[in-house]
């Protein structure tokens, strides 16, 4: 199974709208391991992460109004991409591109005020 990004719009029932996914494979966010071996592994959680964290025990729901934040944290994240893609065993440019799509999903949330799904 595959992780996948979604941005989404939410509705006045608590629900959300998904935007359409970006071609090519761009929704997604790495194999169901990335889970544990990335993005919740402890040298994640060691450069201050708190959103990425959270899908070693669930998915991650960033609310509109954290997007913003969690943009940051995907900054913080991009220069130490090789480091955490081989503490995970994965390859450098697949975690690149992995973290790329999330980021993206993060521009467009921000671009329309809604907010990012990882599941």
């Amino acid at each position: 199974m595959s992780l996948l990004v979604h941005t989404y719009l939410p509705r006045a029932d608590g629900g959300h709208d998904f935007l359409d996914d970006p071609p090519n494979g761009r929704d997604l966010a790495g194999f169901e391991s990335c889970r544990t071996k990335l993005w919740g592994a402890e040298p994640v959680r060691a450069l201050g992460a708190r959103f990425f964290p959270l899908l070693a025990t669930g998915n991650l729901y960033v609310e509109p109004e954290d997007v913003q934040d969690f943009l940051a944290e995907c900054e913080l994240l991009r220069p130490h991409a090789a480091a955490l893609a081989a503490h995970g065993g994965y390859h450098a440019d697949y975690v690149a591109e992995r973290l790329a799509n999330i980021t993206a999903a993060g521009v467009r949330a921000l671009g329309v005020g809604g907010g990012v799904i990882v599941w």
